[in-house]
């Protein structure tokens, strides 16, 4: 049977169970919490990790892919950690979110492609435990000189790997078309790239367009609607009912964009964030599949979003 690994080590594809395709359990910056410990409550975060993802798996949550990077402040022995004593399945990322190091700034693709690589066939920072998927980022304004870098590096790991690419775009601006174009001049299999936070648009026009190009879609920001100008959980939904309806449930898959600790915000944002979404990574499973079915979606449909989708994808299925 085809296996991915986790932060647990290689695991049967078929135990990954509903699966959630964009989580995080702590983001922060490169190396704060090691070099300055006061500054996160690294213990913390840990028990309420545990203690969330533990009601989750209660509630028929398995797998959670966690696409930290390094530049988000990636644990790798937290998520360990959290994994094991909650029972849910990680996956870990390799790659490079939007906090891009200015040593790759000006940096050959080529000489940080290897990097990627290593975490993916050897193992993250010395632990053996090892990526499955590749993150990268660009937001407003598009894909910057440096930005364009490392979605290349990402590409040249990927053919090197075979593992997925999972992005973070800004979907109002159509950054996923960027992404695609330079994936596509990589010669990327795009049924290994996973174009995340779409449902930051309703526009189906974009997102078709996408998916017609042979990637995936993520619609991977649950409750959303607190950015101006972008939709609430409800026309979120329904954009992935339109996209069921559209014949392509095959190729789109859900999640929240949650965090235990959200490190980059401000501790009063973090408690509004927690009022917003009290249900955490329980928000789709208690809000959003209940809707869709009211929407006219079926088991079927859904089964099929979150469990067989993440499945396929990690595994490079067609």
């Amino acid at each position: 049977m085809p296996t991915v690994n986790s932060v647990l080590g290689p695991i049967d594809t078929a135990s990954l169970g509903y699966t959630l395709s964009h989580e995080h359990v702590l983001v922060t910056s490169a190396g704060i919490q090691y070099v300055y410990p006061e500054f996160i409550d690294r213990e913390g975060t840990i028990a309420r990790g545990i203690a969330d993802l533990t009601q989750a798996y209660g509630e028929g949550l398995r797998t959670i892919i966690d696409v930290t990077t390094i530049d988000l402040g990636r644990d790798i022995r937290m998520l360990e950690q959290v994994s094991r004593e909650s029972g849910v399945n990680i996956i870990c990322a390799t790659g490079t979110w939007r906090d891009i190091p200015r040593v790759f700034w000006t940096a050959d693709p080529d000489t940080i492609a290897p990097l990627y690589i290593r975490e993916i066939e050897d193992g993250i920072e010395g632990t053996g435990i090892k990526a499955a998927v590749i993150k990268v980022a660009n937001d407003m304004g598009g894909v910057t000189p440096e930005g364009e870098i490392i979605l290349r590096a990402a590409a040249r790991a990927q053919k090197a790997t075979g593992v997925p690419i999972s992005t973070h775009t800004y979907a109002p601006e159509r950054v996923g078309e960027q992404q695609v174009a330079i994936f596509e001049d990589e010669g990327v299999d795009l049924n290994k790239v996973y174009i995340g936070h779409s449902n930051d648009t309703t526009d189906t026009g974009y997102l078709l367009g996408l998916l017609r190009k042979g990637v995936w879609i993520g619609l991977d920001r649950f409750p959303g609607g607190r950015m101006p100008g972008t939709p609430d959980w409800r026309g979120r939904t329904e954009t992935a009912k339109k996209l069921i309806d559209a014949g392509l449930g095959h190729r789109i898959m859900l999640g929240h964009d949650w965090s235990v600790t959200l490190g980059i915000a401000s501790k009063q944002a973090q408690e509004e964030r927690r009022k917003y979404n009290p249900d955490g990574y329980l928000f789709i499973m208690r809000n959003v599949l209940p809707a869709l079915k009211e929407l006219g979606a079926s088991q079927e449909d859904i089964d099929k979003i979150m469990v067989d989708n993440p499945r396929r994808f990690l595994e490079g299925q067609p």
